[in-house]
């Protein structure tokens, strides 16, 4: 039990999906999707190299398709059914290419700290079954886009409303800055790698432009995308109400409350910050002072 144990909770709101009166048939097409998609290009690879590293591939698809079947099954307004799926689509592909491109050049073919440190918890926590540990933690990452992470965009795509409401300016506007930011953050990341591959230099800490102000710049603008989500969706979830029951409708909301606080937790703690912070503490000698000086998600001044 311990090892299905992290799958629970996304169980739970897929049942409550399934139980909504407007999100039953896109939830099930959904689910069998996502499930098709991980079985495929994520478990079967696991399954043979014991390596978790595919997660990177399938997850970013897995929004690709939830874009697509979320634009395809709802005859909400149209202009907010297109900005809100094709922001998904720009989040899943931007992820996904470049994940493919990893594969393509061979770096799945060994495994990425952050998934090294996940072998490290397992330890801790008696779990020595490691491939079904593997498999478990995979099929999370596609239980998440079965359950959390679709529920502000089936949310958004019911909403056949044709005036936008200044919450949706606002959520829109703070997805527009925060892909912007991570992208930034990430070809700011990779320029500098490719300067100390440049110079001969190794194990130096990326301090540069975002960096200088997060150590994880990029993982507070992905959860921030997500909350741009959320925002947009608050309308769309009032609306909502009459074509539910009460108690699907509270559940729901409660739902995107979870989002936030379910890619928070991932982004921070399980495959975020604190993994890939374990693994650059031990390789670089200038991170510990890094740390001291610079906020670890939330961007903040350089400490003195």
């Amino acid at each position: 039990m311990k090892y299905f144990k992290p799958l629970i909770l996304y169980a739970i709101f897929l049942l409550i999906l399934l139980g909504s009166n407007t999100f039953f048939e896109i939830t099930l097409y959904n689910f069998l999707a996502q499930a098709l998609l991980f079985f495929t290009i994520v478990c079967i690879p696991i399954w043979r190299t014991n390596r978790m590293s595919y997660v990177d591939i399938g997850w970013p698809l897995g929004l690709v398709l939830l874009s697509i079947l979320s634009f395809w099954f709802f005859d909400g307004n149209f202009i907010r059914s297109v900005i809100c799926c094709g922001a998904l689509l720009l989040v899943g592909l931007r992820m996904g290419v470049g994940a493919i491109n990893l594969w393509r050049k061979g770096h799945l073919k060994r495994e990425f700290p952050r998934y090294e440190y996940q072998r490290l918890i397992w330890k801790k926590e008696n779990k020595t079954n490691v491939p079904l540990a593997l498999q478990v933690d995979a099929i999370v990452q596609g239980m998440a886009n079965a359950s959390f992470l679709s529920i502000p965009i089936f949310i958004i795509s019911t909403n056949d409303n044709p005036d936008f409401h200044p919450l949706e300016i606002i959520g829109l506007f703070i997805f527009v800055k925060s892909f912007i930011l991570e992208s930034v953050a990430d070809f700011q990341k990779l320029d500098f790698l490719l300067k100390m591959k440049r110079n001969g230099l190794k194990n130096k800490v990326c301090n540069v432009g975002l960096w200088k102000y997060s150590r994880h710049p990029n993982y507070f603008s992905e959860w921030m995308v997500w909350n741009g989500f959320i925002v947009a969706s608050i309308p769309s979830y009032m609306a909502l109400r009459p074509s539910e029951s009460l108690y699907i409708w509270v559940l729901l909301g409660i739902g995107l409350i979870f989002t936030s606080l379910i890619m928070y937790s991932t982004l921070v703690y399980k495959t975020g910050a604190v993994p890939s912070e374990y693994y650059s503490a031990l390789k670089r000698p200038d991170y510990k002072s890094y740390q001291a000086k610079t906020n670890r998600f939330f961007p903040g001044p350089i400490k003195k």
